[in-house]
């Protein structure tokens, strides 16, 4: 499973930005921010660490979760290029709005336009 598959869901979602807010916390802690069931999380937390969006250490009886800042980035620059092709495309875009306000600015006026704005 990819990063983004694992994140799609609301719940793994809410798992990351806890982890993010967090540091790190067990399975208990995080179950303890949900109303579902703790078998529920368990499965979300096995997809996001089979997509290697979280880390696990293992301490006796405990399963502590850290978020995999690495995963993190990955997402973050693959906004960042979308981001980029948007204001790109946003800025021609305002420079063709640019030149067509001047255009229409600099038109002679008719007298259809000025019969328009009598109306």
């Amino acid at each position: 499973m990819d990063i983004f598959t694992a994140i799609s869901d609301s719940n793994r979602r809410h798992i990351v930005e806890l982890l993010a807010e967090k540091g790190s916390l067990t399975a208990t802690d995080i179950c303890s921010y949900f109303t579902v069931s703790p078998q529920a999380i368990s499965q979300h937390l096995k997809v996001l660490r089979e997509a290697n969006v979280v880390t696990v250490e293992k301490k006796a009886q405990q399963r502590i979760y850290r978020l995999n800042e690495q995963a993190i980035f990955e997402v973050e620059a693959w906004a960042k290029r979308y981001r980029q092709l948007w204001s790109e495309r946003f800025e021609k875009l305002d420079g063709l709005l640019q030149a067509r306000m001047e255009q229409q600015q600099n038109k002679p006026r008719t007298q259809t336009d000025e019969r328009d704005e009598e109306q």
